[in-house]
C-alpha cells in the first residue's frame, strides 16, 4: 500500500498496449505521481496540449509481447526521453534507473487516481486555456458540406 495526497492507494497491476496491439505490457505496483506536462518537448512529442505521465520509483514493468518492437528516443542535451512502438508509433513506458514513466493513455486498465498537477505551465500552449467551455460531443460531429 502507498500513501498519496491523503489517500491510501492499494498496489495494483495495470495492463497496457500500443495502438496496433504489437506491444503489450503490465505494470505491477503503485504510481507515486501523475503529471500533465506542458513543456515544449512534451507538446511536440505528443502533438497535443500536454503529456499525461505516471511516475513510480517502485512499480515493475513487464513486457508481455512485442518487446523487440519497442524503440527508445532521447532528445540530445535534455532529460526528455520516450519509448514507442516501431510499428504504430504509440507511446510506451520507459525505465530510467530508479524511475518508471508510463504514458497514462497507453494503459488499457482503468486508473483510480487523478492527475496531481499540471507542470511546466510557463510553456503551456495559448489555445490550452478555458477548454472546459468548448462544446463537447460524444463522437465526431457531422461537418456540413
Amino acid at each position: 500500500m502507498a500513501y498519496r495526497a491523503g489517500v491510501l492507494q492499494l498496489s495494483a497491476t495495470h495492463s497496457g498496449s500500443c495502438l496496433c496491439g504489437e506491444v503489450r505490457f503490465e505494470v505491477c505496483g503503485s504510481f507515486d505521481r501523475f503529471y500533465l506536462c506542458h513543456c515544449s518537448h512534451c507538446r511536440k512529442d505528443t502533438g497535443s496540449a500536454h503529456a499525461a505521465n505516471l511516475f513510480s520509483a517502485t512499480a515493475e514493468l513487464q513486457w508481455l509481447a512485442g518487446e523487440r518492437s519497442v524503440q527508445s528516443y532521447g532528445l540530445a542535451g535534455t532529460r526528455h526521453r520516450r519509448c514507442f512502438c516501431r510499428v504504430c508509433g504509440s507511446a510506451l513506458p520507459y525505465q530510467d534507473p530508479g524511475l518508471l514513466v508510463v504514458p497514462a493513455g497507453s494503459l488499457d486498465s482503468e486508473l483510480s487516481i487523478r492527475p496531481d498537477a499540471h507542470i511546466f505551465t510557463a510553456s503551456r500552449a495559448g489555445w490550452d486555456e478555458g477548454l472546459e467551455n468548448v462544446p463537447a460531443w460524444p463522437q465526431l460531429p457531422r461537418v456540413p458540406g
